[in-house]
């Protein structure tokens, strides 16, 4: 099991005067349930947490549905979650730069450090990350955890806890960014205004793009997108045989060359648009994972060079989102759409507007 906690199976009791951690365990497909969660000892260089604000993510949601996202499958009950933030509430002796009270942003992901991709600055991809509410690591949708504390960020005090859980995503769209070498005088297409969406529309304003045009099929996203600054936005629909009419309508709104295409939602039909609409020389990023398979004009992007990239997650990327924030670059408070208090019952309302959607962008705990 991940830092956070131990399984059920090793869940005893809280001692005589000692408060019961409990989490939100995901325990069979649909069902989540409130039970005990146990801490494992701070170690020196870890900290023990209490959960202020977690987010739910569209992968919380797919465990929930399935119990599986690829081949990560969760065999036994599994804490949930993975964007959050808190309070320090104990700090082991080797972390130096927190102390009790400190409020933190926690980056998800603990990395070996020992392998290529770890030694290599690319520890994203470490093959043996223990990431949050991945199978077989428990999450954070907890009283309490314990966590690296080169993990916790401490948030700047013009900086809300709701803000700081808020960094796990908008890492997505900050990643993408950078691999997409988003920068001023680039005109930026984004495939998809659902939450990743939106928060890569903010990341690329932060990162300087001239201009912004955001596309996805539903008029609601679209006007939110426009209200967070997108400079256009277009409403395409699910047929791929309108990708050709589609692209022309894109390029006007665009008024000039697409420098860069960010798919965010990962279709056929998505990242074929994006190949097709981005320039000659330009990149197109693939950020969400809609379709684990895709048909797309791979030739013709090729003879036109345009290059092709992916992401995983993020590197680096908690530093740069507090900053934004903090200067004001990026306002995500208007992405939380929903709040839930921490019963049985709300979590499970929670979940359910979560997966419905609709007017719901992100819906947050606050603990």
């Amino acid at each position: 099991m991940g830092k956070g906690g131990k399984g059920t199976e090793g869940a005893a009791a809280a001692g005589a005067g000692e408060e019961e951690n409990m989490a939100a365990w995901l325990v069979a497909k649909n069902t989540l349930k409130i039970m005990p969660f146990k801490l494992p000892p701070v170690g020196p260089y870890d900290v023990r947490v209490r959960m202020k604000a977690v987010g739910i993510c569209g992968s919380d949601v797919h465990y929930l549905r399935e119990m599986r996202i690829a081949h990560f499958v969760v065999n036994e009950p599994m804490v949930i979650g993975h964007e959050c933030a808190g309070v320090v509430e104990e700090v082991g002796s080797g972390v130096k730069h927190l102390a009790v009270g400190d409020r933190v942003a926690l980056e998800p992901g603990i990395s070996c450090w020992r392998c290529r991709h770890c030694k290599g600055g690319r520890y994203n991809l470490c093959e043996d990350m223990k990431f949050f509410a991945t199978p077989p690591v428990h999450g954070s949708l907890a009283n309490q955890i314990v966590h690296p504390g080169d993990l916790c960020f401490k948030l700047p005090e013009n900086v809300s806890l709701e803000e700081g859980a808020m960094c796990e995503p908008l890492s997505v769209g900050v990643h993408a960014c950078r691999r997409a070498d988003v920068g001023a005088e680039k005109r930026v297409l984004i495939m998809g205004a659902g939450p990743i969406g939106l928060v890569t529309l903010l990341a690329a304003r932060a990162f300087g793009a001239a201009r912004v045009v955001i596309v996805d099929v539903d008029e609601h996203r679209l006007s939110v997108a426009t209200s967070l600054g997108a400079d256009a936005a277009v409403r395409v629909s699910t047929r791929a045989e309108d990708v050709g009419d589609e692209v022309e309508r894109i390029r006007a709104a665009m008024g000039g060359d697409i420098d860069v295409s960010l798919d965010c939602a990962g279709f056929s039909k998505t990242m074929s648009t994006a190949l097709e609409a981005t320039r000659a020389g330009g990149k197109v990023c693939l950020v969400g994972m809609g379709h684990n398979e895709m048909t797309v004009p791979l030739t013709s992007a090729a003879i036109r060079e345009v290059d092709v990239v992916g992401i995983f997650r993020y590197k680096e990327t908690w530093p740069l989102c507090l900053e934004f924030l903090r200067a004001g670059k990026i306002d995500v408070k208007p992405l939380i759409t929903h709040r839930f208090g921490f019963s049985q019952a709300e979590v499970e309302e929670a979940f359910e507007v979560s997966a419905r959607g609709r007017d719901a962008i992100k819906v947050m705990f606050n603990l």
